[in-house]
C-alpha cells in the first residue's frame, strides 16, 4: 500500500497547478522558438533562391565573356571591335560622322496664365 501511495504522491506533484503552469509556460516557450526557427528557415530559402539566380546570371555572363574573348582572338573580331569603338575604317572606305545641330531653334515658353501670370507679364 505504501508503494502505491508513493506513486500517487508523484502524480499529485505533477498534477498540481503550479507545476502544470510551469509545463504550460515551457510548452509556449518551445512553440515560440519553433516558430522563430521556421521564419529563419523561410528567410534562408529566399536567400538561397537569390543566390541561385545570381549564380545563373554570373554563368551567363561568363559564357558571354568567353565568346567575346574567343571572337577577339580572330582578326575579324579585332577588326569589328576597332570599327565599333574607335571609328576606324579600311583603306578605300569612307567614314561618315553624324553631328547633332547645336543651334536648334529655341522653343518659346508658354505664357503663364492666371493672376500671377498677368502680374509677371505686366512687369516685363
Amino acid at each position: 500500500m505504501r508503494n502505491f501511495q508513493q506513486k500517487r504522491g508523484w502524480r499529485n506533484i505533477f498534477q498540481s497547478k503550479p507545476v502544470l503552469a510551469l509545463f504550460g509556460i515551457l510548452i509556449l516557450v518551445f512553440a515560440y522558438n519553433i516558430l522563430g526557427l521556421w521564419n529563419k528557415m523561410q528567410d534562408t530559402e529566399k536567400n538561397k533562391k537569390i543566390a541561385e539566380d545570381k549564380v545563373a546570371e554570373l554563368l551567363q555572363q561568363k559564357k558571354k565573356l568567353t565568346t567575346d574573348i574567343n571572337s577577339l582572338n580572330t582578326t575579324e573580331g579585332k577588326e569589328k571591335l576597332f570599327r565599333e569603338n574607335f571609328g576606324l575604317a579600311k583603306d578605300g572606305e569612307d567614314l561618315i560622322v553624324v553631328v547633332d545641330d547645336k543651334n536648334s531653334p529655341a522653343v518659346p515658353k508658354p505664357a503663364s496664365s492666371g493672376f500671377f501670370g498677368f502680374l509677371k507679364n505686366l512687369f516685363k
